[in-house]
């Protein structure tokens, strides 16, 4: 897909986490520095039920935009959730799990995008 495919994707992602009180919403642009996803989108939940209504909310908004995810890893209990839309990748994060992996520091290469640029 095109970049302008998957920054609408990132942005309808954004809005339906903001929508949900995500936490620290970051984007990254990894589009020149790897062939997995154009974009990261990390966002923290405060607790698992936080979590699972952004995770509902991502997926409907993007389904109803036409994208269906490839895989979603992670499940009602769990503190890391990883939504695969091919070229958005969606980590939704417990406080103590984004500290402890701290992908903005392992994706420093990528570029850091502001959501209401998207």
């Amino acid at each position: 897909m095109s970049l302008n495919v998957s920054r609408e994707m990132a942005k309808v992602a954004c809005g339906a986490l903001s929508e949900k009180k995500a936490e620290e919403l970051r984007v990254i642009d990894i589009s020149e520095i790897s062939a997995i996803a154009d974009y990261f989108i990390i966002a923290t939940g405060t607790n698992t039920n936080q979590l699972q209504s952004m995770v509902d909310a991502v997926d409907e908004k993007l389904t109803e935009a036409g994208h269906h995810a490839k895989q979603i890893e992670g499940n009602r209990s769990s503190s890391w959730i990883l939504m695969d839309y091919g070229d958005i990748i969606v980590h939704l994060f417990s406080k103590e799990d984004r500290l402890f992996y701290n992908l903005e520091r392992i994706w420093t290469d990528g570029k850091k995008i502001e959501v209401d640029e998207l």
